[in-house]
């Protein structure tokens, strides 16, 4: 009797891990859109913002747009990367929301309700994109 080959089928495991790569692919898009948004109101508009003068961390707001929209490119480009699942775009995805993080906490004081939205956005980017084990995202998306 031999074995006849058969299509492999997925589990509820790899389905799980997929759906969490395909968040954090959507989620580091959508950020990185809004950051470059958020970015080209800085560098177009600079009072838009409201500057706090007893603020540690004090910067140029043309900078930090410029800043921004930097981020916001690479994280969707990484975005892109994650949805064709390439092997490089996790790993980039954690770095970029965790420098995404670090640049909207020092720019608290210019737009903290925003700044907040996106801290807890990028950390859910992380977050999906650590819990997922290297050999249960190796499957295909879609």
């Amino acid at each position: 009797m031999t074995a006849t080959p058969t299509a492999r089928t997925s589990t509820a495991k790899e389905q799980w891990a997929t759906g969490l790569v395909a968040f954090g692919a959507v989620m580091l898009m959508l950020t990185g859109l809004l950051d470059i948004f958020r970015g080209i109101m800085a560098i177009a508009h600079d009072n838009v913002f409201v500057a706090t003068r007893s603020y540690v961390f004090r910067f140029d707001l043309t900078g930090w747009g410029w800043i921004h929209v930097i981020l916001g490119a690479i994280a969707v480009a990484i975005g892109v990367g994650l949805l064709k699942v390439t092997p490089w775009a996790r790993i980039s995805g954690v770095a970029i929301a965790a420098l995404i993080i670090i640049a909207n906490f020092l720019s608290l004081p210019y737009s903290p309700v925003w700044s907040i939205v996106v801290i807890a956005f990028s950390a859910f980017i992380i977050w999906a994109l650590c819990v997922v084990r290297q050999d249960d995202s190796t499957s295909r998306l879609g």
